[in-house]
């Protein structure tokens, strides 16, 4: 599993941590083993140009998710096809922010939008009341597993 990871800002960021958090939510997932993601840490201009050529959303935003080969969660029988999963981009300024006014750190911040980002990637979404229940659940249940096994190499 390719997971690149490109930080375009002057913002320390611990790539590891994220490429780990990636690598654990696309193997809970099942994506197969030759899926590709690239995670891109963008500032608040490039993400504001995003936002609005692709949202058509005014100001930057936290995460972005851009699918490439429509990829879709596998079974623990049966991964996904191979291929490139897509590109999550994540604003570590914005992170910042929420992290702040949610009282946690903006490194766990950053963890739940590159979760949120590839459940997008995954096709999940939150247009919906229902749907977003489900990818809510989903993604808290990922992080505060990934989270849990931090400490112990999981």
């Amino acid at each position: 599993m390719s997971i690149d990871v490109l930080n375009e800002t002057d913002v320390e960021v611990d790539e590891l941590e994220l490429v780990d958090c990636a690598r654990y939510v696309l193997e809970r997932m099942h994506v197969h083993p030759q899926a590709d993601l690239a995670i891109t840490l963008v500032d608040e201009p490039a993400m504001e140009t995003l936002h609005v050529r692709w949202m058509d959303l005014p100001g930057p935003t936290d995460v972005m998710s851009f699918p490439m080969d429509e990829l879709r969660p596998g079974t623990e029988t049966t991964p996904s096809d191979p291929g490139m999963l897509g590109d999550v981009v994540l604003c570590p300024t914005v992170a910042a922010r929420q992290a702040a006014e949610a009282g946690h750190a903006t490194e766990e911040e950053l963890l739940l939008l590159t979760t949120h980002g590839i459940l997008h990637l995954l096709g999940f979404d939150h247009a919906e009341k229902e749907e977003e229940k489900e990818m809510f659940e989903l993604q808290r249940q990922l992080l505060l597993t990934f989270l849990a096994g931090r400490g112990r190499g999981a």
